[in-house]
Order: C-alpha cells, then sequence, then structure tokens
C-alpha cells in the first residue's frame, strides 16, 4: 500500500489539507469529493490509482481537515475553482493535472474546467453536472422531465429553508448519516468523523450558487477532454441532467455504471478502470 503524505495548501484565506501517493514523477490526478464527505470517499480509487499514477485528494473548504470561513460568498463557485487551481499548482506546478470529481466535486470542478486556459489535462465527473448546463438544459426541457429531476433533488430546496436546513442536519440528518448512507449504499466506511459538522457548513454550498446558476446560467464551453460516468442507480442526480454535455463539450465519452450514488466507495475497481483508461489516452497530449 502506498504511503499517504499530507500538506497544507493556502487558497483564498483558507487553509486546504492535502493528501498525496504514488510516483511525483508520474500524470498527477486530482479526486475532488462532494458533499458531505471528505477526501476519505476516494480512499478506495486513490489506493488503485497511486499503482500507476501521482494521486491527490484534498478536504474541499468547509470540510474534513480544512478550514470553514464564513458566509456565503466564500462557497462561491468562482472562489471553489481557485481552490482546486490552487491544489494543482502546488502538487503539479510544471504539469496540468487531470481531475476526477464526485458529487458537489464535479460540480466545482466543472467550475475550473470551463475556465479560459484551466491547468487540466482531462476531467472525470461523476454524478455532478455544471450548474449553468443545468440552467440552460431546464430552459430546453419539457415541464415533466425538469419535474423528475426536481423531485430527485429534493434536499435542493430543504437547504435553502432559513434556520431549518441547519438544524435539521445537525440534530436529526447529521446523527443518522451513517446509517442512512449504508442503508442506501451497504456501505459508509467513508463517513468521516466531522460529517454533523461539515454538513451543517456545506449547505452554504447551495445556498451560494443553486439559484444564481439556474436563474442566471453562464456559457461555459471547454475542449478539456471530459468523461461522464452515470451510475444507473443513482437516486440523487439522474442522467437527464448531463444529457446536453456535448453541446458544452468538444470532447466527451460516457460511461453507464451499475451502481448507485456512492460509486468510488461502492465500486472503487470499476472507477479506478476508467479513470486510469481516461488519463492514459490523453496524458500524451497534457
Amino acid at each position: 500500500m502506498e504511503s499517504v503524505e499530507s500538506v497544507f495548501v493556502r487558497s483564498d484565506g483558507v487553509e486546504l489539507a492535502v493528501f498525496e501517493q504514488g510516483d511525483r514523477s508520474a500524470p498527477t490526478v486530482v479526486l475532488v469529493h462532494g458533499y458531505p464527505d471528505t477526501h476519505r470517499v476516494w480512499d478506495g480509487v486513490a489506493s488503485l490509482l497511486a499503482e500507476r499514477f501521482h494521486v491527490v485528494t484534498y478536504d474541499v473548504r468547509g470540510a474534513g481537515a480544512s478550514s470553514a470561513p464564513r458566509g456565503l460568498a466564500a462557497y462561491r463557485l468562482p472562489v471553489l475553482a481557485r481552490d482546486l487551481f490552487a491544489v494543482i499548482k502546488a502538487v503539479s506546478p510544471d504539469a496540468p493535472a487531470h481531475v476526477v470529481a464526485h458529487d458537489w466535486g464535479s460540480i466545482q470542478a466543472w467550475e475550473a474546467v470551463t475556465a479560459p486556459d484551466a491547468p487540466i489535462a482531462s476531467y472525470t465527473s461523476i454524478s455532478g453536472p455544471c450548474l449553468d448546463h443545468v440552467g440552460h438544459w431546464m430552459r430546453r426541457k419539457p415541464t415533466g422531465r425538469r419535474l423528475k429531476q426536481l423531485l430527485h433533488s429534493w434536499y435542493v430546496g430543504m437547504f435553502h429553508l432559513p434556520f431549518v436546513a441547519p438544524l435539521l442536519w445537525r440534530h436529526v440528518i447529521g446523527p443518522r448519516w451513517h446509517h442512512l448512507v449504508r442503508r442506501a449504499e451497504g456501505d459508509s466506511s467513508h463517513v468521516a468523523p466531522t460529517v454533523v459538522r461539515d454538513g451543517v457548513q456545506g449547505i452554504s454550498l447551495y445556498r451560494a450558487n443553486f439559484i444564481p446558476r439556474l436563474r442566471a446560467p453562464r456559457v461555459r464551453r471547454t475542449d478539456v477532454p471530459v468523461q461522464v460516468i452515470q451510475p444507473s442507480r443513482d437516486k440523487y442526480v439522474t442522467a437527464a441532467v448531463t444529457e446536453d454535455v456535448e453541446r458544452w463539450a468538444s470532447d466527451v465519452r460516457r460511461h453507464v455504471l451499475d451502481a448507485g450514488h456512492w460509486a468510488p466507495v461502492t465500486h472503487p475497481g470499476a472507477v479506478a478502470r476508467l479513470v486510469a483508461d481516461h488519463v492514459t489516452a490523453h496524458t500524451r497530449r497534457a
């Protein structure tokens, strides 16, 4: 098993806890976790990828061992993208990195990938769309299609309720999160001891970004090679919200994985193989 080294990277006033393993001379793969997870969601995938690549995980702001700023402005997508760029600059200063992201990590990574001159060689997105792409998609699709996704994403509306959302997470949802994830996915080993605190802090991700991006979606395009992995049994993010990716990305490959939402935990081997193939295919272009 590869040894893991940890450092802190400063970005926009926060300290990000960063974890590295594998050969630093190999292509760098940065894994970005979602909500309410920490870098631990990638443990199985990271250990497999580290046999061939320089693998980097980090706790996003407000989660795990990273610091948690106050105020919604500190959780807006451009700030989160700068965090990813700061990590890439620290761990791969001389070459672009390959980015893999899940859930909210994927949402914020889309912001980075669609930025001009992003230092990203390839991108693998799992269960997390670009919110701007979703905003455009919702304007084009029939009401029934939109309603289906909204029903899957019921929690987004709840997170916008003043006072109620933090109280529910702190006293009802958070303390039972291990049980809820284990019942839904069969494995809750990745759930961090800080999940209650992280869940409350991470509500700011939703409040800072969902309504502005869906109400006034921007044009976000990229020429970075994109791989979309869609878990077929995802109860939270439907395949429909990524069906327009080809409108915004010039190089897209798709894979459907027979898995639930937390595919990186329940199917690390399958995810690692798809990531390794995508990274290898685009390493020479980097």
